[in-house]
């Protein structure tokens, strides 16, 4: 095999339209071999003989696109020491841009016998590994750029490729649960009828299937078990395997920016695949295991886990720090997706022990020319001591506020001593994200996401009902702030279904129309069910699947309509926090931008606040100064809103405020469906609210009689005006 030097950067496989350069890190290898495997499974193997920087690099001039390939590292194995160098294990290179295949569980794959930790195993476990592929990196891209829709213009839906796909009736049947099949006009038309700016998808990176689970008949359906960083999941593409995922994830992106949807990816860089120590060795732990994990202090035999999975990346080591940074940029530049949601993302800030939003990883992304431009968002807790962290990011991220998601659960079942923290989530939580400069665009909302109940279920079951996941119900949060209106799961009671009908509306309306960006879950537009589990991880079936033909297309033209709304009235999306504050206004001071209001119409006292019994607020967003832009692209000022909650159990009246907030409204939302369509109502007024709903309404407008410009109205117009209304006597003539 023709070898050159080649080069040490670019890490892993980089063809450059004639070779392909090869390099991998590993700063305890005494020896490093590439090697090459045809399509019968027979190996090559090439030694790697430059080194430069702890880098080893070569040149294969003849290497094209669709090679196989991995790596075989000889370092001490030594566990007690945090050594697991072993040539016998064939090497997932950390950079591959595409995998092929899958690991089989076979007992070549672990570097001990088992039963015995500490044992060296020496089988070959070549034969039963997931290879690297060299891709071809070229790709018609025809002009695409990315849509960069600000913070506050920003509807996200959180996805599954497979998931959303998998049913659709209108998708071909071999690109269901694909790249393809998201990149289905189907899709997309239905994503822009429900306003989403940003397709949200759980994880892509190629990832591993858990014996555990494979032993039970169960699969590893949402992903968080990476193990190739740079490469997208190979059983998503609907053409191959051989680097087609790679052709077939750009052009899933390229049509989504053609539709103005960006796409974030949901990234795992807390852990990998391999493990704790009695895990397989197939990547990292084999190249250099002391470089890659944080490892007990004590005893480097183990992993510190600051993830629940049995192992933490190393962040703070400057090569484990690289690979994330390369990974981000990769997926900007290469692959053109439009931001992040790290997974368990507080685990990155611990570059010791204690989370840091000062730490390596907060720095380089902040002076990143790249990954800083685009958005990130942190699931902002792990599971280690002080893991959680909600609004204590640095002022460039945004976060999933779990806070919100609480919050809003509980004031809508009914929980007593709720209004005020309502009150603050609905309006972007100032408490957590205005000390740090930040705006309201910093807390992502959401009430429900992939980890947990769907919507329907929220509102359907009170427990959990995991017992598919084969734990005995034993997985999954308990305490899950539901309620089931009153019967545990399915029901043909018709005031139950009205009230579960009533607070999917609810969760809904609060959730769009609330100061941040919004958050939806696939499905919940539907009405999906999981049939009460909680944590579908291991559920790659019809149970997690959305189901189009049974899908409750009320609700979900109740969320474009919601949606419209929003991106019409710059009210609801505002870019930095309210002035007013939930106390009294001031005798003769002008209206807030913000008024918090009783039923009765007046505002809210302090002693209203700390009414443990209030389940019902009304709220008054003044419009006047908020510009936004109308269909036409004019720009114009907004008109004031009202919202009524009622959590209560029983029918509330509201009474509209005094005339100085709004002379006339009218009902734009009743999720009891009462009083939608209903004449305009003038100050003072009384609106009833039905138990469990909301209602918004918008100060009412009178439409401008339309003027008739028409060429033929003109003309009749001017003929009428100079008509007399007699004739003058005309002349005989002789």
């Amino acid at each position: 095999m023709e070898t050159w030097p080649g080069s040490a950067y670019p890490l892993g496989a980089t063809f450059d339209g004639s070779g392909t350069n090869f390099a991998l890190f590993s700063e305890v290898a005494e020896k490093v071999e590439l090697c090459l495997f045809d399509e019968k499974g027979e190996e090559t193997c090439v030694s790697l003989v430059e080194v430069d920087a702890h880098v080893w690099h070569a040149y294969l001039p003849l290497i094209q696109p669709g090679q196989r390939y991995g790596y075989r590292v000889t370092s001490p194995y030594n566990p007690k020491t945090g050594q697991r160098g072993n040539p016998n294990k064939l090497l997932l290179d950390p950079y591959a841009k595409a995998t092929c295949g899958d690991i089989d569980w076979d007992p070549s794959l672990f570097a001990y016998n088992f039963g015995d930790p500490l044992s060296e195993n020496d089988l070959d476990s070549a034969k039963h590994m997931v290879l690297g592929v060299v891709i071809n990196p070229f790709f018609d891209w025809a002009g695409d750029r990315h849509p960069r829709t600000p913070y506050n213009e920003t509807v996200i839906y959180e996805a599954h490729v497979k998931g959303l796909t998998e049913l659709h009736p209108d998708v071909p049947v071999d690109q269901r649960g694909t790249y393809a099949g998201l990149a289905h006009p189907a899709i997309i038309e239905h994503l822009q009828k429900l306003g989403i700016t940003a397709l949200e998808l759980m994880p892509v990176h190629q990832f591993v299937q858990d014996s555990t689970l494979l032993d039970k008949g169960l699969r590893n359906y949402w992903g968080y078990n990476t193990i190739g960083f740079f490469a997208p999941q190979n059983s998503y593409s609907s053409t191959g395997d051989l680097g087609q995922q790679v052709q077939e994830f750009k052009g899933m992106v390229r049509s989504m920016h053609d539709a103005g949807i960006e796409v974030i990816l949901d990234v795992v860089y807390n852990h990998t695949a391999e493990g704790n120590h009695l895990g397989p060795t197939i990547s990292f732990r084999g190249i250099d295991n002391q470089a890659y994990y944080h490892l007990v202090d004590d005893d480097k035999q183990f992993y510190m886990d600051y993830t629940g999975t049995g192992n933490s990346l190393n962040a703070g080591n400057p090569h484990t720090l690289q690979l994330i940074m390369d990974s981000l940029r990769y997926w900007v530049i290469e692959m053109h997706v439009d931001g992040f949601r790290f997974d368990l993302a507080s685990t990155l800030a611990r570059e010791f022990y204690e989370v840091d939003k000062l730490s390596t990883f907060f720095e380089m992304v902040q002076q990143d020319p790249i990954v800083s431009q685009v958005k990130l968002i942190a699931e902002p807790w792990d599971v280690g001591p002080g893991g959680y962290q909600v609004g204590n990011f640095p002022p460039q991220w945004t976060e999933w506020n779990g806070k919100y998601r609480d919050t809003v659960r509980d004031f809508w079942r009914g929980e007593p001593s709720t209004l005020g923290e309502f009150a603050s989530r609905i309006t972007g939580s100032a408490d957590l994200y205005e000390d740090d400069g930040r705006r309201p665009v910093a807390s992502i909302n959401f009430v429900t996401a992939h980890d947990g109940f769907t919507l329907a279920d929220l509102v359907s079951y009170n427990e959990k009902h995991n017992d598919a996941n084969g734990e005995n119900n034993n997985d999954g949060e308990s305490t899950n702030r539901s309620w089931n209106s009153g019967v545990e799961g399915p029901t043909d009671d018709k005031v139950v279904l009205a009230i579960r009908a009533r607070q999917e509306r609810n969760f809904l309306a609060t959730l769009l129309l609330s100061q941040g960006v919004p958050m939806i879950l696939h499905g919940d537009e539907f009405g999906r069910t999981q049939q009460g589990n909680n944590n579908t991880y291991a559920q790659d079936s019809e149970l997690s699947w959305v189901h189009w033909d049974t899908a409750d297309h009320s609700l979900s033209d109740f969320v474009s309509a919601l949606a419209r709304l929003r991106k019409e009235h710059p009210t609801f999306r505002r870019r930095s926090f309210f002035d007013g504050r939930p106390v009294k206004r001031g005798q003769g001071e002008p209206l807030s931008d913000i008024v918090w209001l009783t039923p009765g119409g007046s505002e809210m006292e302090e002693e209203n606040w700390d009414a443990g019994f209030g389940r019902s607020i009304g709220v008054f967003l003044n419009g006047n100064g908020i510009h936004g832009r109308d269909s036409r692209g004019q720009r114009v000022t907004d008109v004031n809103f009202a919202i009524f909650f009622n959590a209560h159990d029983d029918a509330v009246d509201f009474t509209l405020p005094s005339e100085e907030f709004g002379g006339m409204w009218e009902v734009v939302v009743d999720t009891a469906g009462n009083e939608a369509d209903s004449a305009p109502r003038t100050a003072g007024d009384v609106i009833p609210v039905t138990a469990k709903s909301l209602v918004i309404l918008r100060e009412y407008v009178a439409p401008e009689v339309e003027v008739d410009h028409s060429v033929a109205s003109s003309l009749s117009a001017a003929a009428g005006a100079n008509t007399p209304t007699s004739l003058p006597h005309m002349p005989e003539v002789g």
